[in-house]
């Protein structure tokens, strides 16, 4: 690799020297070789040049969904982490729901294999029970061996307190992190939107928020008499929020995330009865994005997720009712963050979040690996179809208006371009 980047503006924050600069940078054999106002084309280099093209550090994202094994039919390994490259990340954590899902060690080293020298770098999450049904702990040290950063049963709620007691006290012996999806299932019962005005007018089953607050509480309890280390993945609500806010001001080990939709789409999006707003968690009111907005500016939300979950056509072109939950969302990620927070919040919760999870954090320095994201801060569009770039095309922001483009990345010796 010998690649020049061309008058790139550097968005660095944490480095005064080059941060809104506008630099040349020269990468060798995976490393920056150089940066500096300008830098002579030498034969043999390949020259990136875009309009308004801005550099920052690569991005991470807490949480995507593809399909392999099992259903590779919504995204197999290759091409979900091609989608995740063109769309600017160079760093995502795989949800544990494939088929079978990944509860021993031969499972996660398949992963790491199958997606391994992608310009996007992948890292496995576990299961924390055996299949993901909640019964009886999966060999959760064998596979943090293996390279599972993390152990997350996917939006499945663990009904067993005691079990995820034992969970965050097992896995303190190896400093693991543990998920837990917030969600009563009795409470929840067969509700498929938010409880409120709209679900009530559209004769749907709701979703109360305390579905999800009485399920936090309860894991805040077990945390603070466990210790350890647990994350609480896409929370939707203003009672959350102020729930994890608490938890933090004890002194408790806890981070949390927020799905992208969830800060921008209101329940109101599902008066047309779009099976693609059909999410888990479900969107919320205006009252609850304005509270995940703040918290996320105030850093109680620690993460910001593409939460990117492709679905068969088959499972969404059926009634509201009977549709399955989840949208694609890497896609869309950056252009939707960005015409909320502006250019430069949007990068620092983009590149945020990799030590949680003991990953090295890249630098944007001479003699770094190169591991960098490409981007024009600039400009609205309209998301549409042909904005879509996964294998299922299942997105809640076909029609809404975005703020940017994302031109790729150069990462792990690699230049992915859209």
């Amino acid at each position: 690799m010998n690649v020049l980047i061309k008058s790139a503006s550097i968005v660095a924050p944490g480095n005064p020297s080059l941060h809104l600069k506008k630099r040349d940078i020269h990468i060798k054999n995976g490393k920056i070789f150089a940066i500096a106002p300008k830098i002579s084309i030498e034969e043999g280099l390949r020259v990136i040049e875009r309009d308004n093209l801005h550099v920052s550090l690569g991005w991470f994202d807490s949480g995507v969904a593809f399909g392999e094994p099992g259903y590779e039919e919504r995204e197999t390994l290759a091409n979900g982490l091609d989608v995740a490259s063109k769309s600017g990340f160079t760093t995502v954590l795989l949800n544990a729901n494939t088929n079978p899902t990944p509860d021993t060690s031969s499972d996660i080293v398949f992963l790491k294999e199958r997606s391994a020298k992608k310009s996007t770098v992948l890292h496995p999450l576990g299961n924390v029970t055996i299949h993901g049904n909640g019964e009886a702990l999966a060999e959760m040290y064998d596979m943090y061996q293996a390279g599972a950063v993390a152990f997350y049963d996917f939006k499945a709620p663990m009904d067993n307190a005691n079990l995820m007691k034992i969970a965050l006290q097992y896995a303190q012996n190896f400093n693991g992190l543990v998920f837990s999806y917030p969600m009563d299932k009795k409470v929840k019962g067969k509700g498929v939107a938010n409880e409120g005005i709209v679900s009530t007018q559209l004769g749907l089953k709701g979703i109360p928020s305390l579905a999800e607050e009485l399920q936090i509480a309860r894991d805040l309890y077990i945390l603070e008499y466990t210790g350890g280390k647990l994350h609480i993945p896409t929370i939707s609500s203003e009672g959350s929020v102020k729930l994890i806010a608490e938890a933090k001001k004890k002194g408790l080990d806890i981070t949390c995330s927020v799905a992208i939709h969830n800060l921008a789409l209101t329940d109101s999006a599902l008066e047309e009865f779009d099976s693609n707003y059909k999410l888990m968690p479900p969107l919320r009111t205006q009252k609850d994005i304005k509270a995940l907005q703040k918290a996320v500016l105030t850093g109680t939300i620690d993460f910001v997720t593409s939460d990117h979950i492709p679905m068969d056509i088959e499972e969404k072109r059926v009634e509201f009712d009977n549709a399955g939950y989840g949208t694609i969302g890497l896609e869309s990620a950056f252009g939707t963050l960005n015409s909320i927070f502006g250019m430069e919040k949007t990068i620092e919760l983009l590149t945020k979040g990799r030590n949680r999870f003991g990953l090295e954090v890249p630098k944007l320095e001479e003699g770094e690996l190169a591991n960098l994201s490409l981007f024009n801060p600039s400009g609205n569009h309209r998301f549409g179809k042909e904005d879509i770039l996964s294998t299922s095309k299942n997105s809640a922001f076909i029609g809404h208006g975005l703020t940017g483009k994302v031109y790729g990345v150069v990462n792990n010796g690699k230049v992915n371009l859209a």
